[in-house]
């Protein structure tokens, strides 16, 4: 369900791989305006309902996967994340759409009282069953729930409850929560910190791989760094060194981020030809799209991903949080 669905999710333009060829053959004094050719990303398959969640892998990760919802009401945003949610919920009873390689993360027993959604708020209610977790997961549990409802568009913030309670502290980890919590909150949290100046968080989606099918993982990394987030993603993705073995990117450690700008809901990365794939039919690789857009897409507030070689336009992305 991993790397079979992943593999329609992304239209690409013939258009885009004309342009590209046109770019080494055609004469220099031949102008091609490529700012029409788009590279649509779209992550879900709209001939069906798929809708996203996070969920423990096999490493104890947290991925980004999906599920066929019953749901079909799409303004129904309550009902919708909602039952996204209980998909998280061992031996609740949508146990049976946990794809496989995956496993839910929410104890067994536990209870969604109610929930609600207004004004880009969600609220969801749990009985206590929701803290039966050991130390080094409670925080994954927050981090799941915040990370699924928010793949939702219209969902922007979260509010957890615990019998009627707002959630503020993990008492096994001994951590303080914000009332309030969104994707700032952070997923599979790793710190490469050597002081408390300058710290900031920047979430990098990178590759996984079970049975032979692929999927993305997040991970929010706390860095020592000033630098715009874009090149933290650019350098984490294209480094020899992996952040754990089991996480892969497939951008070219030779790849370099020459500029950066934001115009009009746009973010134009202007690369060197390192980020450039062999492959005829894909002028960049689906994966490396992937990687770069999802970790755009969860680090600033633009529509549309650029990628151009030497100042000349590539493909486009349009980024699209359907569920």
């Amino acid at each position: 369900m991993l790397k079979k669905i992943i593999t329609k999710k992304i239209l690409v333009s013939t258009l885009c791989l004309i342009a590209l060829f046109l770019i080494y053959l055609v004469p220099k004094e031949t102008i091609y305006t490529l700012k029409d050719i788009d590279q649509e990303v779209n992550y879900v398959d709209p001939s069906e309902n798929l809708k996203t969640v996070f969920l423990l892998d096999q490493d104890g990760m947290l991925g980004k996967t999906e599920y066929v919802s019953d749901v079909t009401d799409e303004n129904d945003v309550n009902r919708q994340v909602t039952d996204a949610i209980s998909v998280l919920i061992k031996d609740g009873a949508n146990e049976s759409k946990v794809p496989n390689g995956f496993q839910a993360i929410i104890p067994s027993d536990t209870k969604i009282i109610s929930s609600s959604f207004e004004d880009g708020v969600y609220k969801i209610n749990f009985s206590s069953e929701l803290l039966d977790v050991k130390q080094d997961l409670e925080e994954k549990v927050i981090e799941a729930i915040v990370f699924t409802a928010t793949s939702n568009k219209n969902v922007k913030q979260v509010i957890i409850y615990i019998d009627g309670d707002i959630l503020t502290y993990l008492p096994k980890s001994k951590t303080y929560l914000p009332g309030t919590l969104d994707r700032s909150f952070g997923i599979n949290k790793t710190f490469d910190i050597s002081s408390t100046e300058n710290i900031q968080s920047v979430i990098v989606y990178f590759l996984k791989e079970y049975n032979q099918e692929e999927y993305y993982v997040p991970v929010t990394k706390y860095v020592n760094d000033t630098r715009e987030k874009v090149k933290i993603i650019i350098d984490e993705l294209s480094s020899n060194q992996v952040y754990q073995s089991n996480l892969m990117s497939y951008l070219d450690s030779n790849t370099k981020l020459e500029s950066a700008t934001v115009e009009d809901d746009i973010l134009t990365l202007n690369f060197n030809e390192s980020i450039l794939s062999n492959l005829e039919d894909e002028p960049i690789l689906e994966e490396v799209i992937y990687t770069i857009a999802l970790s755009i897409q969860d680090n600033y507030e633009v529509n549309q991903v650029s990628f151009e070689v030497k100042n000349e336009e590539i493909c486009k992305t349009v980024l699209k949080t359907l569920d």
